[in-house]
């Protein structure tokens, strides 16, 4: 195999992993009981059985995978990081009287706030194998500061690959939404951000950290105007679009009244439809609904803990893959899912999808690995580079220990992952970089993230409450 060089003639650096079981979630969903990855730079360079090649130059490390699966780095596709410094409040409400509880102490989120909710957030994830983050940042106070600058620099830190989906609310109490009115954004106002997000931030180069998208929260608390306007922008802007939709039977109830329709044809009429387009939740659809998201190519961010949570229902996953709807998943705020950990939703998405229609047929432990990896890939329009383990992808990847107590008596590796308890990670690169080492985030101290999300949460708290 030839050696890569850098233009200044340095060969390129390699990570070999080897005597491993991989999961490569590809088109045939390639496994081997026992093979090899080899990374050079950023880039997966081969996936194989049995060893690496003899003989790569510039390798700086080698990994004994005995005991291990390897997979694609997990993609989430729905969450709200600030979420995470109000997590265990409202835990017996349902969405609308959840929201009406807690949006009081969301308008008064401020930058350092984010920041340290940011990392909190996405450093659970990425602990647990999440290797790309997207998040819906929808909450705006006057005078907050620069949130999206202070939420793309704590990211950073952390190391993960993160789509910020620049929110926005410009339909407060006084017109009828949820919000109080201080929380909300004008409708030029909110357009003028997101455009200047996007250009400050989007990086649509091959294996940029950093994707924008325009994502005006939800139907009940934005008007048609930033809908219709807000897809208009992100068209122009060539980045994607997020939103949240069909999420519960009051949104259901909602729509009809306030648009005298339901939600997918109100977001077909706003222009809120193709395969640029992922909503988040996406319970309550019927056939018609899942028959235009398929026609369109509209993705959907399936939230199954959140979902419970918040007693919103089960959606109709297994009808939406059999229809071509690209489906990935998502663990959604950490106010409506305490754990914040992407890998227990494949196992969540496996359980509760079969308490539907479908029953034991509804998902397997394979298909779940799938939305977990390439189905978020494909939601956020990033299968050519992340999603599946194939050379020439970036090196996104986790390496699960499964060889402990645990999952001491479970045979097949996927299996042990989904339906056995959490596992430990070994390993997890972005791009060949470290971001997880022996169950440890690599790049910031966990001990300090959870001091400093416990004091940004008391004095969040305190400002909510006046003192």
């Amino acid at each position: 195999m030839a050696a890569s060089a850098s233009p200044d003639g340095a060969v390129t650096q390699r990570i070999v992993i080897e005597n491993c079981a991989l999961a490569t979630v590809d088109a045939q969903d390639t496994e081997y009981a026992t093979g090899h990855v080899v990374v050079a730079g950023n880039l997966i360079e081969s996936v194989g059985a049995g060893k690496a090649p003899e003989g790569l130059p510039g390798v700086v490390r080698r990994v004994d995978g005995t005991g291990h699966l390897v997979t694609p780095g997990l993609v989430n596709t729905h969450h709200h990081f600030y979420q995470w410094l109000t997590r265990g409040l409202a835990t017996d409400h349902n969405l609308f009287n959840w929201l009406v509880a807690l949006y009081p102490t969301w308008a008064r989120i401020d930058a350092p706030m984010l920041a340290a909710a940011t990392q909190g957030s996405l450093g659970m994830m990425v602990k647990g194998g999440v290797t790309t983050a997207a998040d819906h940042h929808y909450v705006f106070p006057r005078g907050s500061g620069d949130l999206v600058g202070a939420e793309l620099a704590a990211a950073a830190e952390i190391g993960a690959r993160i789509t910020l989906a620049r929110g926005s609310m410009d339909r407060s109490e006084k017109d009828g939404g949820l919000p109080p009115d201080f929380a909300v954004e004008t409708t030029e106002g909110a357009l003028l951000a997101t455009e200047e997000a996007i250009d400050k931030h989007h990086d649509a180069s091959f294996g940029s950290m950093v994707h924008i998208a325009a994502a005006p929260c939800s139907p009940f608390s934005v008007s048609t105007e930033l809908m219709r306007e807000g897809a208009e922008l992100a068209r122009r802007k060539g980045v994607r679009m997020h939103t949240h939709g069909s999420e519960t039977v009051e949104e259901e109830k909602f729509c009809h009244e306030l648009f005298g329709m339901g939600p997918t044809d109100y977001f077909e009429s706003t222009g809120w439809l193709g395969d640029d387009v992922w909503m988040a939740h996406c319970v309550h659809m019927n056939d018609s609904d899942i028959a235009a998201f398929a026609r369109t190519g509209t993705g959907v961010a399936h939230c199954p803990s959140s979902n419970a949570r918040l007693a919103a229902g089960i959606a109709r996953v297994p009808d939406m893959l059999a229809a071509g709807v690209p489906v990935g998943l998502g663990v959604d705020g950490t106010a409506s899912n305490e754990s914040g950990e992407l890998h227990t939703e494949l196992r969540n998405a496996l359980l509760i999808n079969r308490l539907g229609a479908h029953r034991e047929a509804a998902l397997n432990a394979r298909k779940a690995l799938r939305l977990g990896t390439y189905g978020g890939a494909q939601v956020l329009g990033r299968t050519a580079e992340i999603g599946s383990l194939e050379a020439g992808k970036l090196a996104d990847l986790v390496l699960w220990k499964l060889d402990g107590l645990g999952h001491s008596s479970i045979a097949d590796p996927v299996t042990a992952l989904v339906f056995g308890p959490p596992a430990p990670v070994t390993l997890s690169l972005v791009g060949g970089r470290p971001v997880v080492e022996d169950n440890h985030l690599s790049n910031v101290d966990e001990d300090t993230l959870a001091r400093t999300a416990r004091a940004e949460a008391q004095r969040l708290a305190r400002i909510a409450a006046g003192d």
